[in-house]
């Protein structure tokens, strides 16, 4: 019996290709990250325990955590209608509105946060109109809000718009000759296969946002106990050379972190389980 030819690849072997994955990401990622465990470690328990749990700390964590799951909630909903839209219509535009959606991506951060500031000032374009109504945007948790959508927006349009485009038209057209209404033809046939790549856009904009300093950091008005992130909270602990104190908040937040993305990742394996056994 003759021998199967054996496969040939471009890329090196499993080996090679491993060892150089695993180098990789030790260099990148395990190795910045164990410093934080590291240097966190030379704290006793007790000043550790004071410093994490310190009532500004907590409101900071608090307000974090709150407006990136607030603002990645509104980009689920939003970022779906925009990548739907841009994927199902074609209108005059379109290609310059598709074009806009990565905007936040090549857009400084610090830019953006001046861009927000300006336009939801007191003074602002739209903080004239708001203000007079009793919104107040700019340097309230709200303005954190509207900074961390913006930034947020392109993870959950560019994750959902390949697979809404590999929908098959067809099973969807079956489904409207079975009699089958728009919306229940949406709810039963369209919307299941989506929700793997919107938990994997909503995880990624809520991730992002928790992190988010530069476009938060001049909107927010940073505001002890009322508007102050972890981020600017952490770049504070290191302007005053505590870098024991940044790193022990830095641990926290990379624990509380870790334990979200994995529950963000269970979700998703339990929705694209769910679709393929349905």
């Amino acid at each position: 019996m003759a021998k199967q030819a054996k496969r040939r690849s471009i890329l090196p072997g499993f080996g090679l290709s491993l060892g150089f994955t695993l180098l990789y990401l030790g260099m990148l990622v395990l190795i910045p990250l164990s410093t934080v465990f590291i240097t966190s470690s030379g704290m006793s328990w007790s000043d550790f325990w004071l410093t994490v749990t310190s009532d500004r700390v907590v409101a900071s964590y608090q307000l974090s955590f709150g407006t990136a799951l607030i603002a990645a909630a509104a980009n689920a909903v939003f970022g779906f209608i925009v990548a739907w839209v841009l994927v199902r219509y074609s209108f005059p535009g379109k290609k310059i509105l598709d074009a806009l959606v990565d905007m936040p991506f090549a857009l400084p951060t610090a830019v953006a946060g001046i861009a927000l500031t300006s336009l939801y000032s007191q003074h602002g374009f739209m903080g004239r109109i708001l203000e007079p109504m009793g919104i107040h945007v700019a340097f309230t948790p709200l303005g954190i809000i509207v900074a961390l959508t913006f930034i947020g927006i392109p993870f959950v349009v560019r994750t959902l718009q390949p697979v809404i485009q590999e929908l098959d038209l067809e099973v969807e057209e079956a489904a409207v000759s079975l009699g089958a209404t728009r919306f229940r033809t949406f709810v039963k046939v369209i919307f299941p296969s989506l929700i793997p790549p919107l938990l994997t856009g909503f995880t990624l904009a809520f991730a992002r946002g928790i992190g988010e300093y530069g476009s938060i950091v001049f909107i927010s008005g940073n505001m002890p106990l009322k508007t102050e992130i972890t981020p600017l909270f952490i770049m504070t602990k290191l302007e005053q050379y505590d870098y024991a104190g940044a790193t022990s908040i830095a641990l926290v937040m990379l624990i509380f972190s870790f334990i979200l993305l994995l529950l963000g990742n269970y979700l998703q394996w339990r929705a694209g389980r769910r679709v393929t056994l349905g």
